[in-house]
């Protein structure tokens, strides 16, 4: 799947879980939804290049001498950004989400 595509779809989703959240606050994180959705597509595409690539070289000559791949690198960076922006979107989602009734309210 193309990246435009992912990020597009990944986009729709992420917008179709916070249709019914209020609307100043989807306003609030649009931003960090276009980031999620990014950082998805882009990760899928890194991710598609260290299955080729591996995420470290080795020397051919010596074992013993290792570089990370540059690809791996960002990925792994972009996976720790992605996983703050999905916490702090699923954090407003459980904000927004009302607690059923306990029947404790008889007791306030």
């Amino acid at each position: 799947m193309e990246k435009a595509e992912l990020y597009q779809r990944e986009l729709e989703k992420l917008r179709e879980l916070f249709k019914d959240v209020d609307q100043s606050k989807a306003q609030l994180v649009e931003g960090l939804i276009e980031d999620a959705a990014f950082l998805k597509a882009e990760n899928a595409q890194l991710r598609e290049t260290l299955r080729v690539s591996g995420m470290v070289l080795v020397h051919p000559k010596n074992p013993n001498l290792q570089k990370p791949v540059e690809a791996a690198r960002q990925y792994l960076k972009n996976v720790n950004s992605y996983a703050v922006v999905i916490k702090a979107l699923n954090g407003v989602l459980s904000k927004n989400v009302l607690d059923p009734d306990d029947g404790m309210d008889e007791f306030e």
